[in-house]
């Protein structure tokens, strides 16, 4: 069957003759599967990466969000985790050993960073972390040691966008895979793997699940690459999600399509609003269209995604904590991709009147990253604009 994003959405996977014909799929919440005879559970257990054994393994509930998000991306398999941090460092962890070496973006996911920053240093595992922008960059930073080339694109906070199919062009010939975190843009406005990208990860947690009511991770790839990491990693270190996570996960897809359109819409008038501001220094927005990578953004990607970071001009963090804590219609959180529009300034992971300094390879401190939910976008701008005035009111004088 050609499959349309409606099918894929919608049908494929959800098998509802077993099922009574039950519209909703089941949540079979259930540890363990049982077996008529010991033949049966000989070839349950010899096939755990498609059949329920046990849980930690192969859940039905969960094998139909496998089959769902694997079409997503064009992917033979995908596995699920317990969270997008466990999705990449599964990937990692399976694509490496001690004395090999990654090159990975200059400015990854913090805890992508503390994967191969921390973690994997202690076992003899290094690292480059690189400005990615050329794949030139990425070219001169592998060594005969090269295993793994990690990529976000575009990356979560400033938004650099690499070039994949470059970049997965000059990783094959030499044996080195290639991961690229997916979760900003999401399946439906890019397809790494359609680019040669060889596994794509997502926070699921995000534009997949889309109601903030679930952690979970997704890696998607070929049947070999996920089979090593199934008998790796995932069952090693047993980063699962439940079937209730799993089946709030395929009821958030059932409207992925309509919130990115939703989004891909809001947001672009967001972002030009922010770049005509008086009090707006800077905007980061990867289809913004003075965006220095603008060609590469509309060869790679289909349409925006919800994410714009801005600074302020002239403010300190004094005047950065006024603007965030005056908002009524974002919502001070982390994370993205959610209902609801959130704000995260990056002064709130520092001590509170800490000098903004800025650090290389590191996104600037003043950045303050915005997710578009789906609320119309003239009430998010009147939002943005009262708190600018409340924000810069007490400037110069006692507030």
């Amino acid at each position: 069957m050609n499959m349309d994003l409606d099918w894929i959405i919608n049908h494929h996977g959800e098998e509802r003759q077993r099922y009574f014909g039950a519209v909703a799929p089941p949540v079979l919440q259930s540890s363990i599967f049982t077996f008529p005879d010991v033949a049966a559970m000989r070839a349950a257990a010899t096939h755990e990466f498609d059949a329920p054994f046990y849980t930690r393994g192969s859940n039905p509930t969960v094998h139909m969000l496998r089959q769902k998000l694997a079409a997503l991306e064009g992917a033979e398999e995908c596995l699920v985790f317990a969270s997008g941090a466990a999705a990449i460092a599964a990937a990692v962890i399976a694509c490496v050993a001690a004395g090999d070496h990654v090159v990975c973006v200059q400015k990854p996911y913090a805890w992508t960073r503390a994967l191969l920053a921390d973690l994997l240093a202690r076992f003899g595992i290094a690292h480059s972390f690189v400005d990615a922008r050329e794949p030139g960059q990425i070219e001169a930073a592998l060594t005969p040691r090269t295993r793994l080339i990690v990529l976000e694109s575009p990356n979560s906070l400033t938004f650099e966008v690499q070039d994949l199919a470059a970049i997965a062009a000059l990783a094959r010939p030499r044996g080195i895979l290639t991961l690229c975190d997916n979760s900003h843009a999401s399946p439906l406005n890019q397809s790494p793997l359609a680019l040669g990208i060889d596994l794509v990860a997502h926070s699921a947690t995000k534009y997949l699940n889309g109601h903030s009511d679930v952690v979970a991770g997704a890696l998607c790839g070929s049947r070999a690459l996920l089979e090593r990491v199934f008998h790796g990693p995932f069952m090693t270190l047993g980063a699962i999600p439940g079937p209730h996570d799993a089946a709030l996960l395929l009821r958030g897809l059932r409207t992925l399509k309509l919130r990115m359109q939703r989004v891909a819409e809001t947001t672009p008038r967001i972002a030009a609003h922010l770049a005509t501001h008086p009090r707006v220094a800077r905007v980061w927005f990867a289809h913004a269209p003075d965006h220095p990578q603008r060609a590469l953004v509309e060869r790679q990607m289909r349409a925006p995604s919800g994410l714009i970071s801005f600074a302020l001009k002239d403010a300190d963090g004094a005047v950065i904590e006024r603007f965030c804590n005056a908002l009524q219609r974002f919502l001070l959180a982390v994370s993205w991709g959610g209902y609801e529009s959130l704000v995260c300034p990056l002064v709130a992971f520092l001590p509170a009147g800490a000098p903004l300094i800025q650090q290389p390879g590191r996104a600037p401190p003043q950045l303050i990253r915005l997710s578009i939910g789906l609320e119309d976008a003239e009430v998010l701008i009147a939002d943005l604009d009262q708190a600018f005035d409340r924000a810069f009111a007490c400037v110069g004088t006692p507030c």
